[in-house]
């Protein structure tokens, strides 16, 4: 599908450069080690660090090579584990930002995380962090961690995320066993001052494999239910492309077949709406970027994925440079080439703009272009 001149383009940002050429997110998990046991951990993280993992050269080395993509460089986003684990952390925020590169941190919750600490990484160039919370109580977000007192932890980490400078995304992981919470958490973002919530559909990989996704319909309902709320929040459907399909439905007038989940979802909404006239924003059209297009993942060896959730690798970048395998890796290619997919994904007329999610299916079915389960409109179709 060609996105259409008016709603169509209004609907969905599209990237001012070719995603073939350089991605527009960069995510290197500079570590394995945590202190935290998460149940949905893709990593699934270990509590000392792995010897092989990148060294400080090395790491400055991939730098400099992500920086060599030019302008709109990459966003690069320092991950793991728990990146605060790593010594020379602020030194490699320091050395890419003079590169030029925006740095963002995702770290976990722990007591390295202070605010000192915070200021230390701010001072050195980081732009954001984001947290995750992965329900509205104690009892849902410390069950998923692993660790008791993490949600109240939590809350006073992301006070202090804001009061030293970061800009604040707040990341949740969506189950059957949380998504009744959902418009509580909403309401705990918007009153953190976060300005992106994404909401993340659990892909069945690494500790992940122990929960249980949404299905298909309930999928839809929430992602309808996202397309609500984007005037209160910016929000971002981390594998789950078809928002993008959702977001041009949406403005079309589509008429969409919406689940009692949607509407237990939206009533719990209304209330947040309730003096907020003045405060309501223009929602954030969803961004066309896709697992290997526009969206690269480079793990604590340096090997490279099309996403950390898809765990088809591409090679390495102490062998080869990470330019030239996103460049050219047969896999990526093959990503970006939406008449490659298969069964009802390739042909389906939204597969230009979204493509499914490439993590989901290859976690379902076993094939990587295969079609995504998530999507209803797919198995409609």
């Amino acid at each position: 599908m060609h996105i259409r001149a008016g709603a169509d383009q209004r609907a969905v940002r599209q990237l001012h450069h070719d995603p073939g050429d350089r991605p527009l997110i960069t995510i290197w998990e500079v570590t394995r080690a945590c202190a935290l046991v998460c149940r949905h951990c893709r990593a699934d993280a270990q509590t000392r660090a792995d010897p092989r993992q990148l060294t400080t050269e090395q790491g400055k080395a991939l730098l400099d090579d992500i920086a060599g993509f030019g302008k709109p460089y990459p966003i690069v986003v320092l991950t793991g584990g728990d990146p605060f684990e790593r010594p020379d952390l602020a030194e490699l925020v320091r050395y890419g930002t003079a590169l030029g590169l925006h740095v963002a941190l995702s770290p976990s919750v722990t007591p390295r995380l202070t605010p000192d600490v915070l200021a230390e990484l701010r001072a050195a160039g980081a732009v954001a962090m984001s947290l995750s919370l992965d329900g509205a109580v104690a009892e849902t977000h410390d069950s998923f961690r692993g660790v008791p007192g993490v949600f109240e932890d939590t809350l006073r980490a992301a006070r202090w995320v804001k009061e030293a400078g970061f800009r604040l995304q707040v990341n949740t992981t969506v189950t059957q066993g949380n998504v009744h919470e959902l418009p509580d958490v909403l309401r705990t973002v918007i009153d953190l001052g976060a300005s992106l919530w994404s909401v993340f559909f659990l892909v069945p990989t690494g500790r992940g494999t122990a929960l249980t996704p949404l299905t298909a319909p309930e999928v839809e309902d929430v992602l309808h239910w996202m397309h609500d709320v984007s005037d209160l929040v910016a929000v971002k459907a981390t594998e789950a492309p078809h928002y993008r399909r959702v977001a041009i439905q949406r403005a079309r007038g589509d008429h969409a077949e919406l689940g009692e989940l949607y509407r237990r979802l939206t009533a719990a909404t209304a209330s947040l709406r309730q003096g907020r006239t003045e405060q309501l924003r223009r929602p954030r059209p969803p961004i066309d970027v896709n697992s290997g297009r526009g969206f690269a993942f480079i793990d604590h060896l340096g090997d490279v994925y099309p996403s950390g959730f898809l765990p088809q690798r591409c090679g390495n970048v102490t062998e080869q440079g990470f330019r030239e395998l996103y460049r050219t890796d047969p896999l990526l290619l093959s990503l970006r080439d939406a008449s490659a997919f298969h069964g009802p994904c390739g042909t389906c007329e939204f597969r230009e703009v979204c493509g499914g999610s490439r993590s989901h299916a290859y976690a379902v079915t076993g094939d990587v272009l295969g079609s995504d389960p998530t999507c209803v409109y797919v198995t409609a179709s």
